[in-house]
């Protein structure tokens, strides 16, 4: 089999970029695949995770010759010869690759987003409406239109949607203790992360204990002018690491309070390392991870209070905690890259 991706980037530290490395690393190195990737604007770079040596790499450069993507595309899919071809880019121009691409290989498209992180979960404006309805027509020129949760599916009209969610990056040996009064989050300081909701949150419960804080794993934007995000508070910031499985086994207690997610692969992360997790129940991806009261907790979307009072009980019962975090490192596991690398082997067989 012969798979090329299409994206924008792999040299970044999103949650794209780490699928990414991990999906095709595993076609490559566990099926046999012959794997190439074609990102943009990236020659010469490094990517940030690591990526299976037997993988082809490209690099088309746009940043002077717009009509460039079209071209250099596919002169690489017509020296490469693939099979199947995967798009994973969440830009408009990313639904209509078929129509130019100029091959008979198969094409399928990972939607890696939700429309809430398009509208930053507002009513969608005119031209976010304009640019749904070309995505939902682009959506029917691919032999697959591939999104990673329930809620992300209900988003989309064509009849060609599955659902396959992203794969765990690891599942280690040795678990956390959750002894360690530390609670954990990563992504990037953004109003779609919403870290001021978890400072609030905190707020209410910090001063009863004083002896715990919160590490959050994440970029900050340049002008950093979020509001409540204040290190005064026994929340400190810091910069992502490539081996954040250690922080989870150093963690008790994952808290995720972002306004809208694509999918929340930080929550499987903690969940392969036996760490009981927070969530708004946010469109989209923690419902269908966390079991509320099993493995973790869900709380109403932007109830503060609630989601204060579900880490204090975390906090104080321990015994609580454990069985949680046991109970999340087993139901976890249905996100093995086996399973989900077969699931995706599958699918590209079935085309």
């Amino acid at each position: 089999m012969r798979l090329l991706y299409i994206t924008n980037g792999i040299t970044g530290v999103g949650g794209l970029e780490r699928v990414l490395s991990v999906k095709a690393s595993y076609f490559a190195d566990k099926l046999g695949y012959d794997v190439c990737i074609v990102s943009l604007n990236e020659a010469g770079k490094e990517p940030f995770y690591t990526f299976s040596p037997k993988i082809i790499f490209h690099s088309v450069d746009v940043s002077k010759n717009k009509p460039e993507y079209f071209a250099g595309i596919r002169r690489i899919v017509n020296a490469f010869k693939p099979d199947v071809i995967s798009v994973c880019d969440d830009g408009l121009k990313g639904f209509f690759v078929p129509l130019w691409i100029g091959t008979k290989a198969k094409i399928i498209y990972e939607r890696h987003v939700s429309k809430e992180m398009v509208t930053h979960g507002r009513k969608p404006n005119l031209k976010q409406q304009l640019s749904f309805l070309l995505m939902n027509i682009g959506s029917r020129f691919y032999d697959k239109f591939i999104v990673l949760t329930s809620d992300n599916k209900q988003q989309w009209k064509s009849e060609n949607v599955e659902i396959i969610p992203n794969p765990l990056p690891f599942y280690p040996e040795s678990v956390s203790k959750l002894e360690n009064k530390t609670i954990i989050a990563v992504g990037k300081v953004s109003i779609q992360k919403g870290y001021d909701r978890l400072q609030e949150a905190w707020e209410l419960i910090r001063h009863t204990y004083p002896d715990w804080s919160i590490d959050i794993y994440g970029t900050m934007p340049p002008d950093n002018n979020l509001p409540l995000i204040d290190e005064n508070t026994s929340i400190h910031i810091k910069k992502p690491v490539k081996d954040i499985q250690k922080e989870y086994l150093s963690s008790s207690v994952y808290a995720l309070p972002s306004r809208y997610e694509g999918f929340g692969m930080v929550l499987i992360e903690a969940m392969a390392c036996g760490v009981p997790c927070i969530a708004f129940d946010c469109p989209c991806g923690p419902r269908d991870i966390i079991t509320d009261g099993i493995d973790g907790f869900l709380v109403e979307n932007g109830n503060i209070q609630q989601f204060a009072q579900r880490l204090s009980v975390l906090i104080e019962d321990e015994k609580l905690r454990k069985t949680m975090g046991e109970n999340a490192r087993r139901n976890v596991k249905r996100y093995n890259v086996d399973i989900i690398g077969r699931q995706w082997d599958s699918l590209f067989r079935s085309l």
